[in-house]
């Protein structure tokens, strides 16, 4: 039997629609097929509709069974496009259906156009199929929702997703993966009137015309739970470490979760909370591998931050209902709806398609169980797992008049389920000990480096320049050094004649210029302050002679600078390369008689011994 619905009520072919509609067939055998879509052929003889296409979904891996009934489709409808896929269970009309379903769209405008194209991964690359479709996509300005089915990819479909990111801002980009009933099997298929029966194919079908819009989002219902973990080493889809221990400890040690068979299934209610691409995105585990690295269902980046999320029924539902009044409002006349078959695992004790069924009212629709989904959100394409995909449809502007207010509608106070709350508590709680403890670390390292660095001229002190000196004499043979030490001329007259503020405008000026040589010669020279006006300089790989060279700028440079008050002053500077033989205390003692020889022969000068 044709089934002509709209809306809810029964349609009758010689009522005229102004929208998009749907004609939905269970297949159960040929002739049965072949009799309905006959009888479906004399409707559209009759009412004469500008543009259809079918869809085929089917949980039967059969090439044969699947043939056949593109064959009959091809038959009847020869002019008209087909395509569609293996899933792990058909959605029509937010129920189950395990046949093979057929479903014919009617597109009542004729503004409305559709493209369907089909790529073979066998024959062409990545970067080949994405640059075809920006190339297709670029010739059809009409272009508003490309709509995606692949097989299960060999790899990521990170760099697929990546490749259509020049495709116009305001085109929606969604899909799926098609799937089998296996939800741990690699088998599936799609197929299509432009292409062939594959196991390595995508399919892409373009929609738009200035009558046609369509809306689309994503739903997840999962909240995360716990700490932050960083993953510190993955490789693609394989995620090796989270904080530097192997992926899997972190399933055993805060869940309890064995490395057995049943791995996959026990991690389904806790998949990875991952945000990339300014969207919220999960990853599941697939499995658990003998070093302790997990095989998840897509690429997770190094550097990414990863929480354990938690599926709680009840959060879900309301998740969904709040999304569900979102696209009452857009008016849709059907809805393509594309489920991870995790989740279709997950609502096990209830109905299979509990969760859509506030979905039911609003519009007709199709769609199927899936092994990954597709949605643009934020200019990037992003593939989701155990995520819910829903894209909106719809011919023509919205009726204002049925517009359902916002006042108007029935408020209803939704009682937030226990363990959601919970959830939210844990979750809470761990976001605030993350942020004393990165506190603490702040305090720490602020600790850390007012040890070593001298409060007024932001040099190292004297006790940190003394300890890298000290390094450093331990490890002269492969790193020769020299150090200079400084002193500013007749200081104490600076501070008793214009005070100590200027006094100390004038140091800050001396190690402005050290720093500045610092920032110059990069891990090679470092500068601290010795005490009062004195100053120390440790120059790495140097020579007493390129010291006395950069010591001589330095003092010309502080010659050349002028204060407000105090005018111009000078510098004296000492210079002595280390020895194998040198001590700390006799290195300093020498560099400390350069520095005394320097000031007794007339001071603002260098002095090498």
């Amino acid at each position: 039997m044709v089934q002509i619905s709209h809306r809810g009520h029964f349609l009758r072919p010689n009522e005229s629609g102004n929208e998009m509609r749907q004609f939905q067939f269970e297949y159960v055998d040929s002739d049965t097929f072949e009799e309905e879509l006959r009888e479906f052929w004399t409707w559209c003889d009759v009412n004469c509709p500008p543009r259809k296409i079918f869809q085929v979904f089917t949980e039967i891996l059969e090439p044969d069974v699947v043939n056949e009934v593109c064959d009959i489709i091809h038959t009847i409808f020869p002019d008209d496009l087909y395509m569609g896929c293996s899933t792990s269970g058909n959605i029509v009309n937010c129920q189950l259906s395990t046949r093979i379903t057929v479903v014919c769209t009617i597109f009542e405008y004729a503004s409305t156009k559709v493209e369907l194209y089909q790529y073979d991964l066998t024959k062409n690359s990545i970067d080949e199929i994405t640059g075809q479709i920006l190339a297709e996509a670029e010739k059809c300005s009409w272009l508003k929702a490309i709509e995606m089915f692949f097989t299960i990819p060999e790899g990521s479909t990170t760099r697929f997703c990546d490749g259509l990111k020049e495709v116009r801002s305001d085109v929606q980009i969604f899909g799926a993966v098609s799937c089998s009933d296996d939800i741990t099997s690699n088998a599936c298929y799609v197929f299509s009137s432009v292409g062939s029966f594959s196991s390595k194919s995508i399919l892409i079908v373009f929609y738009g015309g200035e009558d046609f819009y369509v809306s689309s989002i994503n739903v997840t219902g999962w909240k995360p739970l716990g700490r932050k973990f960083h993953v510190t080493k993955s490789e693609g889809s394989i995620l090796y470490e989270l904080d530097g221990i192997p992926a899997y400890d972190v399933y055993r040690k805060y869940l309890n979760i064995k490395n057995d068979e049943n791995f996959f299934y026990n991690t389904l209610e806790f998949p990875l909370f991952y945000e990339h691409n300014n969207t919220t995105i999960l990853r599941t585990p697939v499995a658990s591998n003998a070093d302790g690295s997990l095989t998840m269902t897509s690429d997770i980046d190094v550097g990414s931050i990863v929480r354990i999320s938690y599926g709680d029924p009840g959060t879900i539902v309301e998740s969904i209902r709040q999304d569900s009044r979102v696209m009452r409002d857009f008016q849709p006349d059907l809805l393509h709806i594309f489920s991870c078959a995790a989740r279709l695992t997950f609502w096990t004790s209830k109905e299979p398609t509990y969760e859509i069924q506030p979905f039911k009212d609003i519009s007709q629709s199709v769609g199927f169980f899936s092994h990954g989904e597709f949605l643009r959100t934020s200019g990037n394409l992003n593939q989701h797992n155990v995520t819910l995909v829903i894209a909106a449809m719809r011919e023509g502007p919205i009726d204002t008049a049925a517009a359902v207010s916002a006042q108007a509608e029935e408020t209803m106070l939704s009682k937030v389920p226990l363990v959601s709350r919970l959830a939210t508590f844990i979750s809470m709680t761990s976001l605030e000990l993350e942020s004393i403890n990165q506190q603490l670390e702040s305090a720490n390292q602020k600790l850390k480096v007012a040890a070593i660095i001298d409060g007024l001229t932001g040099l190292y002190n004297r006790k940190e320049i003394e300890h890298q000196i000290e390094v450093s004499l331990s490890n002269i043979e492969s790193d020769p050094f020299s150090i200079i030490m400084l002193d500013i001329d007749n200081f104490k007259q600076v501070n008793d004649t214009y005070g100590h503020q200027e006094g100390d405008a004038v140091i800050i000026a001396l190690a402005n210029i050290l720093n500045n040589e610092q920032s110059a010669y990069k891990q090679k020279i470092s500068a601290g302050r010795w005490g009062g006006e004195e100053f120390m300089m440790l120059l790495h790989d140097t020579n007493a002679s390129t010291a006395a060279f950069i010591a001589d700028l330095i003092r010309q440079c502080f010659a050349n600078t002028t204060f407000q008050i105090a005018r111009t002053q000078t510098v004296s500077l000492g210079v002595t390369q280390a020895g194998s033989d040198d001590t700390l205390d006799g290195l300093c003692s020498r560099v400390d008689d350069a520095l005394y020889k320097a000031k007794k022969t007339g001071k603002n000068k260098v002095v090498v011994l």
